[in-house]
């Protein structure tokens, strides 16, 4: 067990705190923006339906919300716990832009989840939008904050180093929108609505193979009404995975070309190549060999790496063996992140150009095969999502602040024995707390949505509601004098 050092644990901590997190956040940002939309469809069309399904993934919303924060402000310690020199030197540049997250994101979410998630009967409708709204932009701003966060790691731009090592700020612009932040940003975003509606994708197929199954029943009638609230949920989860998923594709690629202009070492793992090369092949699996730094019976296509990197096919693309063997990303974990991700994306694009040709067919709801793969893909965007950072994060190695600062110099000076004890304690309480979390979402997702379920009884309610004080407010007053009327003239018959 030699190597389960002091640092070597760190890393494993942050790593499995970081994982942990990512989820959350990565579907309640598409699930914020969701909740949005049908909000305003209701608001725009009046049907109910967008209503019901507005009520059934706010609870779920609700969950995974708190969940992200809770995960979230466990790293928050660990900078300075286990990780106090990279917070010391690198904290004039990072601490404010965390600083303004705080400020803008959770000051919008905690400004107007309340109102969101109980306050329509008492705000009204239009308003209850504009709250749903306001979360939807916190979420995006949390987003926008943590991304120009990491990348600032990655591509760090706008500093410079005083005389005690710390790193500070020249121009605050090229901080925040560093040469990475826009194409990262933008492929988190989209990750994080392609997550959101395979998620909500999935439900919709269990739902629909379940009340198919139902109706194979003797004397089983159809439910118009949930139904009708299942059909929207599929359909609208598929139009999604149809125009995001070629989208994403485009952000890819160019993410991957500015990707090889400032971390060629991070491309040459990702793409498995040893030597620098024009016409490199793209080699499409393999078993990557670190010691002698080559992928063992590897399956390629000629030509396409360079063509993907570089436009052309005679294109030099970089090798692992270019970069000093101190300075290497770890090859295998880099390598098959990555493929993983890209497997799942080409998969996602499948279903969306499925899902258009049964449209057209007029069978999307009537294909249980297609159900059933949606089904299974539920899970592929966290999965795509824990992949796609574990490239960033691992490719990055052995740097914390890209070639400026290491791993190894940024840990703290404490001893393997405490990390170690709070690793053990963070893997009980993380799998104990989220695991409950995760599986009352679950319970939540088993029951279908119904048109008119409970929740929708406050659409005659547009008037806001006294919400404190013993005195009614003028909505309530009125009705409370009909009610009284009507049961002073039923008593006196």
């Amino acid at each position: 067990m030699e190597w389960l050092d002091a640092l070597t644990l760190a890393r494993i901590q942050f790593a499995f705190t970081v994982s942990f997190h990512i989820v959350f956040p990565a579907f309640s940002i598409g699930l914020a923006s969701y909740l949005a939309v049908l909000n305003g469809l209701h608001l725009w069309t009046g049907k109910e339906v967008y209503l019901s399904l507005f009520n059934y993934w706010k609870k779920i919303f609700a969950v995974a919300f708190g969940m992200g924060v809770v995960s979230g402000i466990v790293m928050s310690y660990e900078f300075g716990t286990n990780w106090s020199v990279f917070a010391d030197k690198t904290g004039p540049v990072l601490g404010p832009l965390m600083g303004y997250e705080v400020m803008s994101a959770f000051f919008l979410e905690a400004g107007f989840l309340g109102v969101m998630l109980f306050g329509r009967a008492r705000v009204g409708p239009k308003l209850h939008f504009f709250a749903t709204a306001m979360v939807a932009l916190g979420t995006f701003m949390s987003a926008f904050w943590i991304l120009s966060v990491n990348s600032w790691m990655q591509t760090p731009a706008g500093y410079s180093i005083n005389e005690v090592g710390q790193f500070i700020v020249e121009d605050w612009f090229k901080v925040i929108f560093n040469p990475s932040f826009p194409y990262r940003l933008v492929h988190m975003l989209l990750a994080a609505y392609l997550t959101t509606a395979f998620v909500v994708g999935g439900v919709a197929a269990f739902h629909l193979l379940k009340e198919r199954k139902r109706l194979q029943q003797p004397g089983a009638l159809p439910s118009p009404d949930r139904q009708a609230a299942t059909r929207v949920m599929f359909s609208m989860a598929m139009w999604m995975a149809a125009i995001v998923a070629p989208i994403q594709i485009f952000a890819g690629d160019a993410h991957g070309l500015n990707t090889l202009a400032h971390q060629p070492a991070k491309i040459a793992a990702m793409e498995g190549h040893t030597e620098s090369l024009g016409k490199a092949p793209l080699i499409l699996i393999g078993i990557p060999n670190a010691k002698e730094s080559r992928i063992d019976y590897a399956i390629s296509i000629p030509y396409l790496s360079s063509l993907i990197l570089t436009h052309t096919f005679d294109g030099v693309v970089p090798g692992i063996n270019a970069t000093p063997a101190a300075d290497r990303p770890p090859l295998g974990i880099v390598f098959f992140a990555f493929r993983s991700m890209v497997g799942i994306g080409m998969l996602m694009l499948c279903v969306g150009l499925w899902s258009l040709w049964l449209r057209y067919r007029g069978r999307l709801y009537d294909t249980p095969m297609m159900h059933r793969l949606a089904l299974v893909m539920g899970p592929s965007g966290f999965i795509a999502v824990l992949s796609g950072w574990i490239v960033t994060e691992v490719g990055r190695q052995p740097f914390t602040v890209y070639n400026l600062l290491r791993t190894a110099d940024s840990a703290s000076p404490i001893d393997a024995t405490a990390i170690a004890f709070s690793l053990a304690a963070f893997v009980i309480v993380y799998f104990s707390l989220f695991g409950a979390g995760v599986y009352y979402i679950l319970r939540l997702m088993k029951t279908a949505p119904v048109v008119g379920a409970a929740g929708t009884a406050d659409l005659s309610i547009h008037e806001p509601i006294r919400a404190a004080g013993i005195v009614p407010g003028p909505t309530l007053a009125a009705k409370s004098t009909q009610t009284g009327l009507t049961g002073a003239q039923g008593d006196h018959k």
